[in-house]
């Protein structure tokens, strides 16, 4: 399977790689998704960079707890969609390769430890349009065809 790539990638232009996890959370009735607002107002999916020592999951969750104070029991992995983009906060330029989880359930376990972000849950449509990032946009395409053909 061909991974998906979005972004342009400038020729002759050095790429910090940075390995990301990202969850699609729906609430209960699977038609929303929490997203999170960056300070500088875009909107991504709960996740973030993978670390050293951790795998998917332990990065996953790590991450579920810092931006939404949630404890989550992982459902299916959706796959693997690449970006390059600039980062005018960080000036770098990234090529991020992104990997996709489902939540299946969810449970708050405190406040975010990240306060810095806004949180907010929207419609699954208004949610894909808001996203920045094309791979992000593709994962909750993705479960979103999971998910109509399991019900």
């Amino acid at each position: 399977m061909t991974v998906p790539v979005f972004g342009d990638k400038i020729d002759n232009q050095s790429y910090q790689t940075r390995y990301g996890v990202y969850a699609i959370v729906p609430n209960p009735n699977q038609d929303q998704v929490i997203l999170v607002q960056a300070p500088n107002g875009a909107w991504f999916l709960p996740g973030g960079e993978i670390e050293n020592g951790e795998n998917h999951h332990t990065a996953l969750e790590r991450e579920l707890k810092e931006e939404l104070g949630f404890k989550a029991d992982l459902g299916n992995y959706l796959g693997q969609a690449d970006d390059y983009f600039y980062s005018r906060h960080r000036d770098t330029h990234f090529y991020n390769p992104a990997f996709f989880y489902h939540v299946k359930s969810y449970q708050r376990v405190g406040n975010p430890l990240e306060d810095f972000n806004h949180l907010e849950w929207f419609p699954i449509k208004e949610a894909i349009e808001r996203l920045k990032r094309g791979s992000h946009k593709w994962a909750v395409e993705q479960w979103l065809n999971q998910h109509k053909n399991l019900t």
